[in-house]
Order: structure tokens, then sequence, then C-alpha cells
């Protein structure tokens, strides 16, 4: 097929297939997202840090390991672009590689805390009764503390370190994907389509894999692409009280907190991390608005 014979075949008001039907909503979607400058900004840049985390070895410039006392503190220069640590250490480098450590929290969070959200949220709406109240009110106890004050008190409990710091945040995050999916399920629960599955023998597991989950995932995408800015400075916040990530590991807030004692005469030390921070945060941010656009049925592109 030609360009054009492609294209009109993907926006077909009267589509032969399934197949035809599913890749022309994909398609749809992806002209409304890529309407969205912003959105596609946000796109980018978490493309070019995902690439970053997966060459880091080979675009570091230096080991971000390696201490040079000789070099400490120095300005960012041609030899080290964003300058050096108290250490000597290549802030670039650490940076770079530090992209991995944030990747593996804001993925493996995304994961979980969705997951388990998904579980929860469905079981309550869709059985009702004291399942509801039960699942609900164990939710409304989480909620209840601020997020990472709860992540604080599990990362104490547990131990420093990288893996119950995203165990902590995973437990923590969950609460409002659970109330989302509850709603979600109780708009959906009394629908025409989902009677007529139960007529037709469908038990209630396969009504919740196969109907009512499909139609809650959307939701859940645009929250936890939202999410993900607040997850990102919670592992920083971990990090920097040194229960996140540990040394010599380049883990942005934990490189933040290296960089306080030398903040008004050495600024680049703590500034470059917090940067990272910041614009990280920021492209989540933008694309969870242009996914909000395509997948949330009640929000309009804007």
């Amino acid at each position: 097929m030609t360009e054009m014979t492609t294209r009109a075949w993907l926006l077909s008001d009267a589509p032969q297939t399934r197949r035809q039907a599913r890749l022309g909503a994909l398609y749809q979607g992806w002209l409304t997202f890529r309407a969205n400058r912003l959105a596609m900004v946000g796109l980018a840049i978490l493309v070019l840090l995902v690439l970053v985390a997966a060459f880091a070895p080979w675009i570091a410039p230096q080991n971000p390991f390696a201490q040079d006392l000789a070099q400490r503190l120095q300005p960012p220069s041609a030899s080290h672009w964003l300058g050096t640590d108290a250490l000597g250490r290549d802030i670039l480098s650490r940076l770079i590689h530090g992209s991995r450590v944030t990747l593996f929290i804001v993925g493996t969070v995304a994961l979980i805390a969705p997951v388990i959200g998904l579980f929860v949220g469905t079981v309550a709406g869709f059985a009702g009764g004291w399942v509801d109240q039960v699942l609900m009110r164990i939710t409304d106890i989480f909620l209840a503390f601020p997020k990472l004050i709860l992540a604080l008190a599990f990362v104490a409990a547990l131990g420093p370190g990288i893996g119950n710091a995203v165990l902590a945040l995973a437990v923590t995050s969950w609460p409002p994907y659970a109330r989302l999916a509850r709603a979600e399920t109780l708009t959906i629960r009394r629908a025409d389509y989902i009677a007529a599955a139960r007529l037709q023998g469908a038990g209630p597991l396969r009504l919740l894999i196969g109907h009512v989950w499909p139609l809650c995932v959307s939701s859940l995408i645009v929250r936890a692409a939202l999410d993900m800015a607040g997850i990102i400075l919670s592992a920083a916040g971990l990090g920097f009280l040194g229960l996140g990530a540990q040394p010599p590991m380049p883990e942005w807030g934990a490189m933040i907190s290296d960089g306080r004692s030398y903040i008004l005469d050495f600024w680049w030390v703590a500034a470059m991390p917090g940067l990272a921070i910041f614009v990280v945060s920021l492209a989540f941010n933008l694309l969870g608005d242009g996914l909000r656009d395509v997948l949330d049925p009640k929000e309009g592109p804007r």
C-alpha cells in the first residue's frame, strides 16, 4: 500500500476487520498525541533518557566511581563538562549512570503499584458489600499518611538500600490506583454487556479479567504517567536522607545530599543532579498530559 492508501485504510469510518479497527484506533491516538507539542517534547526527553541509560558505559566520559582528589570541586570545564564533586568524581558521568537507577526505580514502581491498585480496586468495586468495605478501609489507612512519611517508615523498618526503597515506594503508591479502579468498576459492573456475559455463563474472575480490567487500564496508565514525577521526587528524597541507593552508587538524590555542604561556593555539585530531576519530572508530566488527551474518554484534546 502507498502511504496515502495506508492512511485512508487506518482512518476508515467502516473498518472491515477487528485488526483494522484496532490499528485505526492506535493511529488516531498517535495523531492526537502528536498534535500536543509539549507531550512530544516530554516523549523526546524520556526516549533520550532511556538511550542514555542503555548506553551509559559507552557515553560516560569517565568512570563514575573513580576518585581524583587533585581534581575535587572543579567547576564545569572542557575536561569536566559539569564539574567534579568533593571526591573529584566527574558529575556528568555520575548523572549518566544515575539515569539507570532512576529508570529502575520508576519502572519497578510503575509495574508493581498500578497492578496492586487495579486488583484491589476492581475486586472491591465488583464484589461490593463487606469485601468493598474491608478493602477500601485498608486503602483509607494508607491514604491517611503522607506517602513519603510512610515510605520512610517502611525503609527504616526494612533497612536502607535501593531494593527496600523501591518496595516501600510501591507499597505506598498503590492506594490512589485502587480508588480510581474502584470508581471505574462501579460504572462498568452494571453495564448491559456485563449482564449479557454473565447470562452466557461467565464467572466473576472471567468478567474481571476479560471485561473490567481492559476498560480500567487506560485510566491507570494516565495516572501512572502523571505519578512518575512524584515517584522520582520521593526516591530522590529517600536517597537524600541516605535511605535509598547507598554510596558509591550514583543516585541523583544522594548526589544532591553530597553537594549540600558546598552549595554556596560550589553550586554545580548539587545543582546538576537537581536539574536532572527537574527535567525528567517535567518530561513525565508533559507525557502524562498527552496520554490523558488520548486515553481518557472524559477529557477532550486541549
